[in-house]
């Protein structure tokens, strides 16, 4: 039994303020935030099973494109994308909404589940990665700024987009924003041990795992 192998982590605070500095060590040890929840787990329920939880991060200096990476970075040249601090206004909650209709358990209810009310600020410095076709808003995804790295927290996108593979292209970008801006680190949150969802996010050249001993390791 997995509740055997591993003593239990389930861990909470609310904070609406955390310095560049504190962000980097609590990423450093597997924490996660919604807004000004801060939470950390090694178990969770997947479907009808109890998964080990492996909170993720790339090493930025060890990063590099694969060519499906590179695919999509072509496929979608054709894009205008912005990269600015936070901003909620109704295309945002109207793209919400159509979104979540890709979900058939877990559907949140708003934007708000995942950012706070001043999310360009609170907890910490938030930025969007926003990418339009012309005057249509075809994706939007959030990421905390740390002092030594960066975070990604939520993306969507236009369901009838989803051949582009809109949600890894902004991932891309936020790659391509932390390494411009000498980060050492970002953090592509939890995946699950074994087949999951959540599978995308292991597939990043420099990927190490948290061990949930204190250690980051290489993860294959």
């Amino acid at each position: 039994m997995l509740l055997d192998e591993f003593p239990l982590i389930n861990e909470e605070f609310h904070s609406d303020l955390a310095r560049p500095d504190q962000m980097d060590s609590l990423l450093a040890g597997g924490w996660r935030h919604f807004g000004t929840h801060f939470f950390r787990y090694n178990l969770a329920l997947y479907k009808f099973d109890v998964r080990r939880v492996i909170p993720l991060r790339i090493c930025l200096s060890k990063f590099s494109l694969s060519k499906s990476q590179r695919r999509v970075l072509q496929k979608n040249a054709d894009l205008s994308v912005t990269i600015k601090p936070i901003e909620i206004g109704d295309e945002i909650h109207e793209l919400f909404d159509r979104h979540k209709q890709r979900f058939d358990h877990g559907v949140p209810d708003s934007i708000y589940d995942f950012l706070s009310y001043d999310p360009a600020r609170s907890p910490c410095e938030g930025k969007e990665v926003r990418v339009s076709d012309g005057d249509e808003l075809l994706a939007v995804s959030y990421f905390d700024i740390g002092g030594r790295a960066t975070s990604g927290i939520y993306a969507m996108f236009e369901p009838e987009a989803q051949h582009r593979r809109l949600g890894i292209f902004t991932m891309l970008k936020e790659i391509e924003f932390s390494i411009a801006s000498g980060k050492e680190f970002y953090y592509q949150g939890y995946c699950y041990k074994g087949e999951s969802f959540y599978d995308y996010k292991k597939r990043f050249r420099g990927t190490e795992a948290y061990d949930w001993n204190a250690s980051w390791l290489s993860f294959e």
